[in-house]
């Protein structure tokens, strides 16, 4: 066991864990914050995505010792009232099934939208495919893309 003072949602914490002990787990089992989800384990699917430094990775493979002084946001730190744009998104296209994956989506969407506000359907269609939905509600998923795109494009 090992200390690591780590940021999460802007805000600073000091975990006691394994130093290969995934990011995931430290999130979830620590921190309590279960936003992000558990799917593989194995890096395939993306429900356990979150954003190191603005860009999306997945938090299964990520261990905790790698993660001291960065930043990391989960999808509860998007916004506290669920008034990002992704969030809303989301909400009024009702895109979500059973909504396992839902963060990971949101989180894939944030990474791609902090580097190009503007992304081309190309780079949406590669980023986005990355992550599974067992459910198959891709359709609405690329809906709220679209939406929340424009929502973020319109307000700058």
């Amino acid at each position: 066991m090992a200390s690591y003072s780590i940021t999460v949602n802007n805000k600073k914490f000091t975990v006691d864990a394994d130093p290969a002990m995934p990011l995931l787990w430290v999130l979830r089992d620590i921190l309590d914050l279960t936003g992000t989800k558990y799917g593989c384990g194995v890096n395939d699917c993306g429900a356990c995505t979150v954003l190191i430094n603005g860009s999306a990775r997945r938090s299964c493979q990520i261990a905790i010792a790698s993660c001291v002084e960065q930043q990391i946001t989960t999808v509860e730190g998007l916004s506290e009232d669920l008034t990002h744009p992704i969030q809303k998104a989301w909400e009024k296209v009702g895109v979500p099934q059973c909504g396992y994956c839902q963060s990971g989506q949101m989180m894939v969407l944030a990474g791609l939208l902090n580097k190009n506000k503007k992304p081309t359907e190309q780079q949406v269609n590669e980023v986005m495919s990355a992550n599974l939905c067992r459910c198959g509600t891709y359709h609405r998923i690329r809906q709220a893309v679209h939406l929340a795109i424009e929502e973020i494009n319109s307000t700058n």
